[in-house]
Order: C-alpha cells, then structure tokens, then sequence
C-alpha cells in the first residue's frame, strides 16, 4: 500500500471512488473533499491509497487548522479530514494503513496529537477509530464527535 498525490493522471478516477449507500452520510464525495482542498491548500493535505497500481480510496488531512466556531487562530489542529475507502475494497485495512499514514505526516510536523470528527450514529466510524486510539474529546463540532489520539 502507498499514498500518491492526486494529479492529471488520477483525478479522474479518484472522482469516480464511491463509499457503500449506507456510508453516503458518513463522508463527503471526493470531488467535494478536492474542491476543499483547492480552497484551502494551506491546510489541506489529500492524497490517494493505492494498493500496488489499484486505487482503492482517498484521504485528506488537516494541517495546522485554526480550530472551533468562530475559528481560535491560537487553536492550531491536524487531524483526519476525509476517508473514503471504496465500497468494494472495505475491511482489507487501507483505512487504518490511511490513518496511520496521516499520523506519521503529522508527527513529521512535530505534532503531538491527531483529530477526527465523525458522525456519531449506529454503523458509523467510531468503532473504527477507537480501535486506532482516538479518544472522544467530548466536543461537538458541526453535529460530529471530536476525538484525538496522542502520537507518540
């Protein structure tokens, strides 16, 4: 498994990456998250999941990200924007090699810590990254729980 950026030669195909129905609740399409990423390229930092030539998924970190409503610039997060693995390619671990990838990018930064939001339903993520080690915070961000794991 690695991660590659998104260029000329795979936009396309990471446009046509698709989660389960089930999960079209759960994250943003990856067209939003580059749209995102395009606004924001200060912060955004999206790449693709491939397993060995095979795209099989997208992420997006945040990096150093003013944090809360209204925005808290000394408040400096990084964490896990987007995860979209393909429907078909789920349970086979590119989200946790995807997690652990933005973490190690983020430790690069001299980070300590790594965030995620999610929504806080039945069949949504939070089995997922609390086996990772993320810990809600208590906080509640747009409808979503915050969690952060210690990098270490």
């Amino acid at each position: 498994m690695h991660l590659r950026k998104v260029d000329p030669d795979n936009y396309e195909a990471a446009l046509s990456l698709s989660v389960r129905p089930d999960q079209d609740d759960l994250v943003a399409p990856v067209v939003k998250s580059l749209a995102e990423a395009y606004v924001y390229p200060e912060y955004a930092w999206p790449r693709l999941i491939y397993d060995r030539d095979e795209l099989v998924g997208f992420v997006m970190a945040f990096l150093d990200t003013p944090w809360g409503e209204p925005s808290d610039p000394t408040d400096l997060r990084s964490g896990l924007w987007r995860l979209n693995i393909a429907a078909g390619r789920q349970g086979h671990g590119y989200g946790t090699f995807a997690v652990e990838a933005v973490c190690a990018e983020i430790r690069s930064r001299g980070e300590t810590r790594a965030y995620v939001t999610y929504e806080p339903r039945e069949g949504g993520p939070a089995p997922f990254y609390a086996r990772l080690g993320f810990i809600p915070t208590g906080e509640i961000t747009a409808d979503q729980t915050v969690a952060v794991k210690t990098l270490t």
